[in-house]
């Protein structure tokens, strides 16, 4: 994230369209209305964080709009986009354990 707090990527920008649920390292929970019952935008999440080897897995469900994302926090930090918006998700999330 620049430093006035504006998206400078796309996946930056589609972050905070999503509601950040928890975030523990390792693992972030996202929740996104447009995801329930829509199996097209499911398969663009997939496609957008296939994009990233240091993501692990994505795991979706149509049924609530859950998006459960894994990754090693040690190897997702190297990326230099990944860790900004991690950093940003740690200071969103409802919960954090």
């Amino acid at each position: 994230m620049s430093l006035l707090g504006i998206p400078t990527s796309e996946m930056e920008v589609w972050i905070r369209s999503v509601n950040i649920a928890a975030y523990l390292p390792g693992r972030v929970r996202l929740y996104a209305d447009k995801l329930v019952n829509n199996p097209a935008l499911a398969q663009d999440i997939r496609a957008r964080f296939a994009a990233y080897p240091e993501i692990e897995a994505v795991e979706l469900s149509l049924a609530t709009g859950s998006i459960l994302i894994k990754y090693r926090p040690e190897v997702l930090r190297q990326n230099s986009e990944l860790k900004k918006i991690e950093e940003y998700i740690m200071t969103h999330a409802k919960r954090r354990n």
